[in-house]
């Protein structure tokens, strides 16, 4: 069953002179617990397209549906708490808080999720994903005291932490060296392997072709959105 739906969806950015057409017409169907990439050059509509699944940007015309319902049908509350409770999203720049401890700054996203659990069973459940991550002797150490991969390790740990259905990654292993991107990616390929949805935006072609399927764009159109990885 289709998990996120696209049809004829075009996002369309207004400019003085001439407006900039950043997806085209974009017909896409993703299944629940698929592990998918999307590749294409810069400003192709790699991350307009990330964004707009995860609920971030609207999509000018066309239709988006989350799971069976139409998103343009929800007030911002309701998609606000959709997003909050549905989505984990990984960017490539860690976006971690420098003065918290890896363990706060895990357990901070439970105030964006608009989770109502105590402090000591976040703090409980947060130690359980950083440990799932490879961190558990990280606890208290700080973000400047990490490696690229422990940093992004730690960012994968918070997006998990509402337990969403769906994964969106902006460039996950775009910082990274060879090793700590395929330790990055072997992770996401686990949360897939577990049920999720994991969606990867990505440049790297060796690393897209690991996945399930690739989606490829180009000037904010699919040019092929059945490719299936060897």
């Amino acid at each position: 069953m289709s998990l996120l739906k696209l049809d004829q969806v075009a996002k369309i950015y207004p400019m003085p002179g001439e407006d900039v057409h950043a997806l085209r017409q974009i017909t896409l169907e993703i299944d629940a617990g698929e592990c998918v990439s999307i590749v294409g050059s810069s400003g192709s509509g790699k991350t307009t397209l990330l964004y707009l699944l995860g609920l971030l940007t609207d999509p000018s015309r066309g239709e988006y549906r989350f799971d069976g319902a139409a998103v343009e049908d929800l007030g911002d509350r309701e998609r606000s708490a959709l997003r909050g409770r549905e989505i984990g999203f990984v960017f490539q720049s860690f976006h971690l808080l420098p003065q918290l401890s890896v363990l706060d700054n895990v357990r901070l996203a439970a105030r964006y999720a608009g989770l109502g659990e105590g402090v000591g069973a976040l703090q409980a459940r947060s130690r359980k994903l950083l440990e799932k991550v490879g961190l558990a002797h990280r606890l208290q150490h700080r973000p400047r005291e990490l490696s690229g991969g422990e940093m992004q390790r730690v960012a994968i740990a918070r997006a998990l932490l509402s337990e969403p259905s769906v994964i969106l990654a902006d460039e996950p292993t775009g910082n990274l060296d060879d090793t700590n991107g395929d330790r990055v990616f072997g992770l996401l390929q686990e949360l897939s392997d577990d049920g999720k949805t994991v969606v990867i935006v990505t440049h790297d072609l060796a690393l897209a072709s690991k996945t399930g399927r690739m989606i490829s764009l180009k000037d904010g159109e699919v040019v092929d959105g059945s490719l299936t990885a060897a």
